[in-house]
Protein backbone atom coordinates (compact mmCIF):
# COMPACT_ATOMS: atom_id res chain seq x y z
CA UNK A 1 0.00 0.00 0.00
CA UNK A 2 1.17 3.66 -1.08
CA UNK A 3 1.59 6.36 1.10
CA UNK A 4 -1.00 7.91 -0.47
CA UNK A 5 -3.60 4.73 -0.37
CA UNK A 6 -2.84 5.00 3.55
CA UNK A 7 -3.48 8.67 3.64
CA UNK A 8 -7.06 8.42 1.77
CA UNK A 9 -7.98 5.12 3.88
CA UNK A 10 -7.12 7.07 7.32
CA UNK A 11 -9.48 9.88 5.61
CA UNK A 12 -12.39 7.99 5.06
CA UNK A 13 -12.15 5.92 8.14
CA UNK A 14 -11.88 9.45 10.13
CA UNK A 15 -15.07 10.79 8.01
CA UNK A 16 -17.19 6.53 8.80
CA UNK A 17 -16.26 7.28 12.18
CA UNK A 18 -18.12 10.81 12.49
CA UNK A 19 -21.03 9.85 10.24
CA UNK A 20 -21.74 6.46 12.20
CA UNK A 21 -21.18 8.62 15.58
CA UNK A 22 -23.85 11.23 14.34
CA UNK A 23 -26.43 8.36 13.28
CA UNK A 24 -26.07 6.80 16.62
CA UNK A 25 -26.03 10.09 18.47
CA UNK A 26 -29.29 10.99 16.51
CA UNK A 27 -27.86 13.94 14.78
CA UNK A 28 -28.58 12.14 11.85
CA UNK A 29 -31.76 10.97 12.06
CA UNK A 30 -33.53 8.36 9.65
CA UNK A 31 -34.70 9.83 6.44
CA UNK A 32 -32.02 12.06 6.03
CA UNK A 33 -29.69 12.19 3.09
CA UNK A 34 -25.83 12.15 2.61
CA UNK A 35 -24.92 14.51 0.19
CA UNK A 36 -21.89 13.75 -1.19
CA UNK A 37 -21.11 17.61 -2.03
CA UNK A 38 -21.93 18.76 1.49
CA UNK A 39 -20.14 16.01 3.41
CA UNK A 40 -16.89 17.08 1.60
CA UNK A 41 -17.10 20.56 2.00
CA UNK A 42 -18.08 19.39 5.82
CA UNK A 43 -15.27 17.42 6.15
CA UNK A 44 -12.81 19.86 4.22
CA UNK A 45 -11.78 16.44 1.57
CA UNK A 46 -12.62 15.17 -1.56
CA UNK A 47 -15.35 13.18 -2.11
CA UNK A 48 -13.62 10.02 -2.62
CA UNK A 49 -13.28 9.36 1.03
CA UNK A 50 -17.00 10.11 1.39
CA UNK A 51 -17.88 7.77 -1.29
CA UNK A 52 -16.64 5.17 0.40
CA UNK A 53 -17.69 6.10 3.92
CA UNK A 54 -21.06 6.21 2.58
CA UNK A 55 -20.71 2.72 0.87
CA UNK A 56 -19.23 1.40 4.64
CA UNK A 57 -22.37 2.56 5.65
CA UNK A 58 -24.56 1.19 3.59
CA UNK A 59 -22.45 -2.27 3.98
CA UNK A 60 -22.88 -2.03 8.19
CA UNK A 61 -26.59 -1.00 7.90
CA UNK A 62 -27.11 2.21 8.54
CA UNK A 63 -27.62 3.66 5.26
CA UNK A 64 -29.57 2.50 1.76
CA UNK A 65 -29.66 3.65 -1.39
CA UNK A 66 -32.98 4.90 -2.78
CA UNK A 67 -31.62 5.39 -6.02
CA UNK A 68 -28.03 5.30 -7.22
CA UNK A 69 -27.34 8.68 -6.51
CA UNK A 70 -29.21 9.07 -3.07
CA UNK A 71 -28.47 7.93 0.33
CA UNK A 72 -30.47 7.97 3.18
CA UNK A 73 -30.27 7.12 6.71
CA UNK A 74 -32.02 3.55 7.74
CA UNK A 75 -35.44 3.40 9.46
CA UNK A 76 -35.49 0.59 12.15
CA UNK A 77 -38.38 -1.66 11.32
CA UNK A 78 -39.40 -4.19 13.37
CA UNK A 79 -37.70 -7.40 12.07
CA UNK A 80 -34.36 -5.39 11.87
CA UNK A 81 -34.97 -4.60 16.03
CA UNK A 82 -35.57 -8.58 16.29
CA UNK A 83 -33.02 -10.25 14.65
CA UNK A 84 -30.26 -7.95 16.16
CA UNK A 85 -32.00 -8.56 19.80
CA UNK A 86 -31.78 -11.90 18.80
CA UNK A 87 -28.47 -11.91 17.96
CA UNK A 88 -27.78 -9.56 21.07
CA UNK A 89 -29.42 -12.79 23.26
CA UNK A 90 -27.67 -15.42 22.66
CA UNK A 91 -23.76 -13.46 22.14
CA UNK A 92 -24.10 -11.11 25.48
CA UNK A 93 -25.73 -13.92 27.67
CA UNK A 94 -22.93 -16.84 26.89
CA UNK A 95 -20.16 -13.77 27.27
CA UNK A 96 -21.50 -12.56 30.88
CA UNK A 97 -21.18 -16.97 31.64
CA UNK A 98 -17.64 -16.55 30.64
CA UNK A 99 -16.78 -13.48 32.34
CA UNK A 100 -18.31 -14.39 35.53
CA UNK A 101 -16.27 -17.22 35.52
CA UNK A 102 -13.17 -15.13 34.02
CA UNK A 103 -13.19 -11.77 35.58
CA UNK A 104 -10.14 -10.51 37.43
CA UNK A 105 -9.95 -7.87 40.32
CA UNK A 106 -9.06 -5.13 37.57
CA UNK A 107 -11.92 -5.65 35.01
CA UNK A 108 -14.67 -5.58 37.58
CA UNK A 109 -13.01 -2.73 39.52
CA UNK A 110 -13.02 -1.26 35.32
CA UNK A 111 -16.64 -2.10 35.26
CA UNK A 112 -17.29 -0.29 38.51
CA UNK A 113 -15.86 2.74 37.25
CA UNK A 114 -18.21 2.66 34.35
CA UNK A 115 -20.76 2.75 36.45
CA UNK A 116 -19.88 5.09 38.73
CA UNK A 117 -19.72 7.47 34.80
CA UNK A 118 -23.07 5.84 34.02
CA UNK A 119 -24.72 7.02 37.43
CA UNK A 120 -23.21 10.79 37.04
CA UNK A 121 -24.54 11.07 33.09
CA UNK A 122 -27.67 9.94 34.23
CA UNK A 123 -28.74 12.18 37.04
CA UNK A 124 -27.79 14.55 34.13
CA UNK A 125 -29.52 13.33 31.70
CA UNK A 126 -26.81 13.27 29.20
CA UNK A 127 -27.97 10.94 26.22
CA UNK A 128 -24.88 11.05 24.58
CA UNK A 129 -22.42 10.29 27.17
CA UNK A 130 -25.38 7.74 28.84
CA UNK A 131 -25.23 5.60 25.73
CA UNK A 132 -21.30 5.83 25.16
CA UNK A 133 -20.59 4.11 28.64
CA UNK A 134 -23.27 1.93 28.48
CA UNK A 135 -22.08 0.68 25.20
CA UNK A 136 -18.42 0.50 27.28
CA UNK A 137 -19.73 -1.28 29.86
CA UNK A 138 -20.44 -4.26 27.25
CA UNK A 139 -17.68 -4.00 25.75
CA UNK A 140 -15.74 -4.68 28.39
CA UNK A 141 -17.69 -7.71 29.36
CA UNK A 142 -16.72 -9.27 26.06
CA UNK A 143 -13.60 -8.65 26.57
CA UNK A 144 -13.82 -9.78 30.37
CA UNK A 145 -15.03 -12.97 28.57
CA UNK A 146 -11.85 -13.83 26.84
CA UNK A 147 -12.89 -15.17 23.86
CA UNK A 148 -11.51 -13.68 20.83
CA UNK A 149 -13.83 -15.29 17.83
CA UNK A 150 -17.02 -13.75 20.04
CA UNK A 151 -16.07 -10.26 19.82
CA UNK A 152 -15.42 -10.95 16.31
CA UNK A 153 -18.32 -11.60 15.99
CA UNK A 154 -20.26 -8.89 17.53
CA UNK A 155 -18.15 -6.09 15.92
CA UNK A 156 -19.93 -5.80 12.33
CA UNK A 157 -23.20 -5.24 14.28
CA UNK A 158 -21.89 -3.49 17.30
CA UNK A 159 -22.54 -0.14 15.97
CA UNK A 160 -25.83 -1.11 15.09
CA UNK A 161 -26.75 -2.18 18.60
CA UNK A 162 -25.66 1.27 20.33
CA UNK A 163 -28.05 2.85 17.49
CA UNK A 164 -30.90 0.69 18.41
CA UNK A 165 -30.16 1.20 22.33
CA UNK A 166 -29.50 4.46 21.96
CA UNK A 167 -33.69 4.79 21.73
CA UNK A 168 -34.12 3.24 24.75
CA UNK A 169 -34.63 6.54 27.26
CA UNK A 170 -35.57 4.32 30.47
CA UNK A 171 -31.81 5.56 31.94
CA UNK A 172 -32.22 4.60 35.19
CA UNK A 173 -33.80 0.93 34.74
CA UNK A 174 -30.76 0.58 32.53
CA UNK A 175 -28.53 1.80 35.17
CA UNK A 176 -30.11 -0.72 37.81
CA UNK A 177 -29.42 -3.57 35.22
CA UNK A 178 -26.41 -2.83 34.74
CA UNK A 179 -25.52 -2.82 38.73
CA UNK A 180 -27.49 -6.33 38.82
CA UNK A 181 -25.31 -7.50 36.08
CA UNK A 182 -21.89 -6.13 37.91
CA UNK A 183 -23.15 -7.92 41.19
CA UNK A 184 -24.06 -10.84 39.27
CA UNK A 185 -20.21 -10.76 37.33
CA UNK A 186 -18.80 -9.98 40.83
CA UNK A 187 -19.92 -13.38 42.02
CA UNK A 188 -18.30 -15.40 39.90
CA UNK A 189 -21.40 -17.97 39.47
CA UNK A 190 -21.98 -18.31 35.90
CA UNK A 191 -25.69 -19.59 36.13
CA UNK A 192 -26.48 -16.41 37.62
CA UNK A 193 -24.46 -14.02 35.34
CA UNK A 194 -26.24 -15.43 32.45
CA UNK A 195 -29.84 -14.92 34.11
CA UNK A 196 -29.20 -11.21 34.51
CA UNK A 197 -28.05 -10.49 31.43
CA UNK A 198 -30.80 -12.72 29.61
CA UNK A 199 -33.46 -10.44 31.78
CA UNK A 200 -31.50 -6.79 30.54
CA UNK A 201 -31.21 -8.28 27.00
CA UNK A 202 -35.16 -9.27 27.39
CA UNK A 203 -36.38 -6.14 29.24
CA UNK A 204 -33.98 -3.68 26.99
CA UNK A 205 -35.82 -5.03 23.73
CA UNK A 206 -39.18 -4.89 24.78
CA UNK A 207 -38.63 -1.28 26.15
CA UNK A 208 -36.83 -0.65 22.88
CA UNK A 209 -39.78 -1.84 20.81
CA UNK A 210 -42.15 0.35 23.03
CA UNK A 211 -40.46 3.22 22.27
CA UNK A 212 -40.10 3.09 18.96
CA UNK A 213 -43.07 1.62 17.60
CA UNK A 214 -45.68 2.13 20.16
CA UNK A 215 -46.73 -1.53 20.66
CA UNK A 216 -45.61 -4.00 23.60
CA UNK A 217 -43.82 -6.79 22.99
CA UNK A 218 -44.29 -10.06 24.75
Amino acid sequence: MTTAERALGAVREKVLAELRQDIVAGRLRPGDRLVERELAERFGVSRVPVREAVRALVAEGFVYFESPRRALVRRLDATDVQELFELREALEVYAAGLAAERATPEALADLAELLDRATVATEAQDAETITDVNTLFHDRILAMAGNGLLMSVMEPVDGRMRWMTRRNEEWRTLLEEHHELYTALASGDRDRARASALTHVQTNYRTTVRQLFGGTES
